[in-house]
């Protein structure tokens, strides 16, 4: 049975090590566009332009109010149409096609970056206002003290709530198998279609998960502690 799964022509060991690879890439390449967003998504929500915020608010509304599945589709299926209409404005052969790989990153980035906003405006609220007062009296502008004085404080208080989101994501990548990305979830299905052996494979994907998200907690544990490396104890 462990012939199964072992590299080369005989098992399925190459194409479940390249699912896994194609899992974390997924994850990977999502993770800073939804934290990008996340945090211009925060700004807006404490933006003083009334607009800014309720569009920030109507955002995170759709995206954590959607189930994820149906975000994929949406973005898988919907998107090209939109951009092919677009397109279609300028020239007569639309090209532009969206692959399973890019579908998946931006509904996974919409949807995480909707729940990192709101890790992002609890974080804004736990910096004391004393803070951007001493700044503004030592004489910095704003962006300076955005980069020198907030910021720092601002990843450490988000830190837990975006490790959390990142152990979520690190599974929701799971749902790209359904729109012909090979994850490694795809991938031990078929091996198990093929083979009759879905308990083996799948629990093979379950470890695969463990080892992911364990790593991260092993990382992220490091990061908490490089963060919080100047409190006084």
């Amino acid at each position: 049975m462990l012939e199964l799964i072992s590299f080369g022509p005989t098992g399925w060991g190459d194409e479940i090590l390249s699912g896994a690879w194609i899992t974390l890439s997924l994850a990977v390449a999502t993770l800073p566009l939804g934290l990008i967003f996340g945090f211009f998504l925060a700004m807006a929500k404490n933006s003083d332009e009334p607009s800014l915020a309720n569009a920030a608010n109507v955002y995170t509304t759709i995206f954590r109010g959607l189930p994820e599945l149906l975000t994929l589709f949406i973005v898988f299926y919907g998107l090209p149409l939109v951009i092919r209409q677009i397109e279609g404005l300028f020239t007569d052969d639309p090209s532009i096609q969206i692959n399973s790989f890019v579908a998946g990153m931006i509904a996974l980035g919409a949807v995480f970056s909707s729940y990192a906003s709101e890790v992002f405006v609890s974080a804004f609220k736990g910096i004391p206002e004393g803070q951007y007062e001493g700044a503004y009296a030592l004489g910095m502008r704003k962006s300076h003290t955005m980069r020198q004085v907030i910021f720092p404080q601002l990843i450490r208080l988000a830190l837990p709530g975006l490790s959390n989101l990142w152990l979520i994501l690190l599974k929701e990548t799971a749902l790209v198998s359904v729109i012909g990305l090979s994850d490694i979830l795809r991938q031990t299905t078929i091996a198990s279609r093929v083979t009759k052996e879905p308990f083996m494979f799948f629990g093979v994907a379950c470890l695969l998960y463990l080892v992911f998200s364990i790593a991260s907690s092993v990382g992220i544990g490091a990061i908490e502690r490089w963060t919080n490396r100047g409190e006084v104890r």
